[in-house]
């Protein structure tokens, strides 16, 4: 992989930080959207002050953490792909971040563009039609109090972008004894307040031209309907082995390729932004339009996370060998409770799809079929994962109007087609899955909690001497080491590994699963040990 590709798939991982955050405080709000529900409490509860004034502060707190996601994004973006001293990277995103909008502030002043000669009001009068007048006026907004363009995350990761590459150029910088004070890490923040509002200013020329692209590009999805939800989710399965899938994510979910709605003179922007909007602020915005913000989220992976994975992992359980039967089973229901409650699906995908691209393919193109299905059959399910959890809290929850039977109508579809599918072509080609490896006297899994695993980690790695990072995402242990051919494969397997991914000539990826955390933790406290 490129040192081009390396960067993408390393934001990728950065990006999903803030996701985290944003998808606990989405449930939050799903609850809290039910408790308001008549067809679901009664009208005492409805009525409770005690209970309207809960309600509002979790809506408070949550529309807060939502309006101010491009400031989070600039910081998920610098730490995760800072070098060392993340907490000085993360200090001058902040900085970055508001000194370009500063800056594009200064240009827009410059081009006689205020909030003044930007309204509503002020394009009809210069005879633009209502409609006109509220799409020039979407193109802006006050981020932080600062009159800018309304750039959204994307705005965000770009300050964080170009806040890491002068924090990883400079933050070693060694000045002259007579302002030595100002240098290495300090001179981070300095270099920031100076670079990033000439950026904004060089952004401020721009971004009307690459809002214009991302605009287009959500009319061509919005106009080609099922079929554009079905090519998003299908690439989406498609980039899952490179880790870039975030990437496709991200836009679809906090740009105009997921739609752009106008209320109150405001621009709510992206997919999950719309769907998040509804929540917090319930009836201002029309079923249809939530809808289909909804057809890019949770609902289309319902079928497949629910149902169809898990019914893989039967499949591929009933297929081992008899003698590995009982390792596979231990693997195959960790992967199928996983994408069964919260939709973490690699440690289930990891294990067909290198050894078999025939099953990969037909994943991907039941993935896609799932979310065409379900945009067909007028589902509205929100949020980010897909599993038990995303469907009770805004499908079951939510009320006959989420239409959340068909869900559960496609999984009861889904899971026999994934069944027989991946049981016919494992059987039919030899595919190597789990239990079915050529050599039988492999050794038993180890789990990943086991004592001694993390040494295991560390040996298969190459020993600690050949590791110069480590880092986790939700699923993947990122570990850039100095030799590649020092690693053990087989080794880190029996550490409880459900697949391996070599993402460049020195970076490799190890799939535990939702666990990884705490590997990973485990993994660079042995690693402070120094040996005797």
């Amino acid at each position: 992989m490129s040192r081009a590709g390396e960067f993408v798939q390393d934001l990728g991982k950065a990006l999903m930080m803030p996701i985290s955050v944003i998808a606990a405080a989405g449930i939050f709000l799903g609850l809290a959207a039910a408790l308001q529900n008549p067809a679901i409490v009664s009208e005492a509860l409805l009525n409770a002050q005690a209970m309207q004034h809960a309600i509002g502060f979790i809506r408070k707190v949550a529309g807060a953490l939502f309006g101010n996601l491009p400031l989070l994004f600039a910081i998920a973006a610098a730490v995760g792909l800072a070098r060392d001293e993340k907490p000085t990277a993360a200090l001058a995103a902040v900085i970055g971040f508001i000194t370009l909008h500063v800056g594009v502030n200064f240009s827009l002043t410059a081009q006689g563009l205020t909030p003044a000669t930007t309204s509503v009001s002020a394009f009809m009068e210069k005879g633009y039609s209502q409609t006109e007048a509220v799409m020039y006026a979407a193109e802006f907004a006050n981020t932080l109090g600062i009159f800018s363009y309304q750039m959204s995350v994307l705005g965000g990761v770009i300050a964080g972008i170009v806040t890491v590459l002068l924090h990883n150029r400079f933050y070693t910088i060694e000045l002259p004894a007579a302002i030595a004070y100002f240098g290495g890490r300090r001179f981070v923040p300095i270099v920031t307040v100076v670079v990033l509002p000439c950026v904004g200013v060089l952004l401020s020329f721009i971004w009307p031209v690459v809002a214009s692209g991302i605009i287009r590009l959500g009319e061509f999805i919005g106009h080609a309907g099922a079929a554009g939800t079905f090519f998003y989710a299908f690439t989406e399965r498609l980039l899952i082995p490179t880790g870039l899938h975030h990437i496709l994510n991200e836009t679809v979910r906090f740009t105009p390729v997921g739609g752009m709605v106008h209320v109150d003179n405001e621009s709510i922007i992206g997919a999950l932004t719309i769907f998040n909007y509804s929540l917090s602020h319930p009836g201002e915005l029309a079923g249809d339009v939530v809808r289909e913000a909804t057809r890019f989220l949770a609902q289309g992976k319902i079928p497949v996370m629910m149902f169809g994975l898990p019914a893989a992992a039967l499949a591929i359980y009933r297929c081992a060998k008899p003698e590995h039967k009982q390792r596979v089973k231990a693997l195959m229901m960790a992967g199928a409770l996983a994408s069964f409650t919260t939709g973490i699906t690699e440690p289930l995908e990891f294990s067909f799809i290198f050894v078999s691209p025939l099953l990969f393919i037909f994943h991907a193109v039941m993935t896609g079929l799932s979310f065409a299905c379900s945009q067909l059959l007028g589902v509205m399910i929100g949020n980010v994962q897909g599993g038990i959890i995303d469907l009770t809290v805004f499908g079951i929850l939510g009320g006959a109007k989420t239409a959340w039977w068909f869900s559960l109508l496609l999984g009861a579809i889904w899971a026999p087609v994934y069944y027989f599918t991946f049981r016919w072509v494992i059987l039919r080609f030899n595919a190597r899955t789990p239990g079915r490896e050529e050599d039988d006297r492999r050794a038993p899994a180890v789990t990943p909690s086991a004592r001694g695993a993390t040494a295991q980690i560390i040996d298969g790695l190459g020993g600690r001497d050949n590791i110069q990072a480590v880092d986790c995402c939700f699923t993947r242990l990122r570990v850039r080491v100095a030799d590649m051919q020092k690693i053990d494969e087989p080794a880190l397997m029996q550490t409880g590994a459900s697949g391996i991914v070599h993402a460049s000539q020195n970076d490799i990826q190890i799939i535990y699963g939702p666990q990884v955390e705490g590997i990973a933790s485990r993994v660079k406290q042995n690693l402070l040990v120094q040996q005797p």
